[in-house]
């Protein structure tokens, strides 16, 4: 690990850095029956997606169906993961927390607690529930006042589905950049124009260049090429819970110059990603019921997939997953 001093409030801790490469958001797994959180799945999980070859992980992030979890819930679930990346001998892997509540006060105090609970960066999405009043300003100025008091380091979430459409432009991102406790963006908007100007603009963090250290991360798996070439730093992928040997392929292909080869891998992936996407988290957890054993269902109240669309999942991913089983 290594010590990272934030300016801002004259925290210091010891933090793992973020490396290059493939991250999921992780599901949060329930009981069938009581909808309690399963600590036994999400560890067995967490240590599932490492060993296949993820360099970080995500809880709480919106696959981890965070809205549906309080927050001692969100706490005890990076507390178990960061044990099952420790007790499986990935001491060094990071884990990024979804911390995002309404009001800068408790974003803030999310992110004093998760820092003690195993985390070492915070994912946020911008306020929205106030969505008329959140004009560029008031967002510019919530993750400036959570920046200037969280211990952990921020990761902007820019994922306009999620927030009543604010979907935060290239020129808000540099600005927000500028601050020091804030070193990266993700990008589930899927816009590559937008990540390639703020990636140029940060001098981001590349396979090939430590640049300034910003990270700007894909948002899905199913850009993961376009991600490199747009000068990204990494992926953060629901696929990812799902085929993850498959996601860390691509990105590795591409970095070691063999082009060709991830262009026409990332096809398939792409393809049978969509599946998911459709699908959903339901769906998300039902492959992975499907291929692993385990998944089981979301809280309600999302709906239970039936055994029809069940099987058509199965079907849909079946590609790229028999490609999963041979790496």
């Amino acid at each position: 690990m290594t010590v990272a001093n934030n300016a801002t409030n004259g925290h210091r801790s010891t933090r793992r850095p973020l490396p290059c490469g493939i991250y999921a958001p992780t599901m949060t797994f329930f009981d069938p029956e009581t909808e309690d959180i399963d600590i036994p799945t999400i560890k067995k999980h967490a240590q599932r997606l490492v060993r296949a070859g993820l360099v970080g992980l995500v809880t709480m992030g919106s696959n981890g169906e965070a809205i549906h979890c309080t927050r001692e819930e969100k706490l005890a679930v990076t507390q178990a993961t960061r044990e099952a990346l420790d007790e499986a001998g990935f001491t060094e892997t990071p884990i990024i927390i979804g911390a995002t509540e309404g009001s800068v006060r408790g974003t803030v105090e999310l992110c004093k607690l998760a820092s003690e609970f195993g985390a070492d960066y915070a994912l946020l999405l911008p306020p929205s529930y106030f969505r008329a009043l959140m004009d560029e300003q008031a967002v510019y100025d919530y993750f400036v006042a959570v920046a200037d008091e969280s211990p952990l380091p921020l990761i902007l979430y820019n994922y306009p589905g999620a927030v009543a459409g604010i979907d935060m432009d290239s020129d808000l991102l540099i600005r927000l950049a500028a601050h020091p406790n804030i070193i990266g963006t993700k990008f589930t908007c899927a816009n590559t124009g937008k990540l390639t100007r703020v990636a140029l603009a940060t001098n981001a963090k590349t396979p090939w260049s430590e640049g300034s250290g910003y990270m700007a991360f894909g948002g899905m798996c199913d850009f993961t090429v376009q991600t490199l070439a747009s000068g990204g730093s990494g992926i953060i992928a629901g696929g990812a819970n799902v085929m993850p040997k498959v996601c860390v392929r691509v990105w590795q292909l591409y970095v070691e110059g063999r082009k060709q080869e991830a262009i026409e891998l990332q096809r398939i992936l792409s393809k049978c990603d969509w599946v998911l996407t459709k699908a959903a988290i339901a769906g998300t957890k039902s492959a992975i019921q499907s291929y692993f054993g385990y998944g089981g269902y979301p809280r309600r109240p999302l709906k239970r997939l039936d055994k029809t669309q069940v099987a058509a999942i199965e079907e849909g991913i079946k590609e790229v997953m028999e490609i999963e089983k041979t790496l």
